[in-house]
């Protein structure tokens, strides 16, 4: 499977000609979705989906059934919860969570779904939920307003996966970039840093 990074928590996920996105949000580029067969969406914050963006891709998109996404009339959305089993782009896929990381006081407060793709590659969304079994490749969060890094570690660490990339890192400058994927590096094992656009 190859696995392709995109500016944020966006990955294009590349299975025998099939094509899986999950959370192309605004901050991701177009093209991550060109030729997608199906689309994975976390939670309903704007840096997860671009609802004009997927509208006129005629794809099925996959979202958590507590998500509150009133723009979502012209996509052909179906809605999962936390457990269930799909597929997706030819592709089997384990919906894991339920709730968003929280921030301050409880908030954010909605719903968000990790999804298990082929048994093999974790993305959490916005959550440190770990998905219940081994998996080959975790997607870890690099950097939020509801977490440390200390946090992320720990996740990364207790998941034991064979390779770990970072996701959601949009909002860290060079240096802090360069600060996250020094700690990452030398506390996870299998962890490597994949610039936006780059594949494994």
């Amino acid at each position: 499977m190859r696995i392709t990074k995109y500016t944020h928590s966006c990955v294009r996920l590349e299975h025998d000609g099939a094509v899986l996105v999950i959370d192309p949000g605004t901050w991701s580029e177009p093209h991550a979705l060109a030729g997608a067969d199906a689309v994975l969406v976390s939670h309903e914050h704007a840096d997860h989906i671009d609802v004009l963006r997927l509208a006129g891709l005629g794809v099925p998109v996959f979202v958590p059934e507590g998500a509150v996404l009133p723009d979502l009339a012209p996509l052909p959305v179906t809605r999962v919860g936390a457990g269930e089993r799909f597929t997706a782009a030819g592709l089997d896929v384990t919906a894991v969570g339920g709730r968003h990381a929280t921030s301050h006081d409880g908030l954010p407060d909605c719903a968000n779904l990790g999804y298990l793709v082929a048994d093999e590659v974790y993305h959490p969304g916005d959550s440190l939920h770990l998905p219940g079994r081994p998996v080959r490749t975790l997607l870890v969060p690099a950097q939020a307003s509801w977490l440390k890094l200390t946090e992320a570690i720990d996740f990364a660490t207790a998941a034991r996966a064979a390779e770990v990339f970072a996701i959601h890192d949009a909002q860290l400058n060079e240096r802090g970039l360069a600060s996250v994927n020094g700690w990452l590096t030398e506390t996870v094992r299998g962890y490597r840093y994949l610039t936006p656009g780059e594949t494994a």
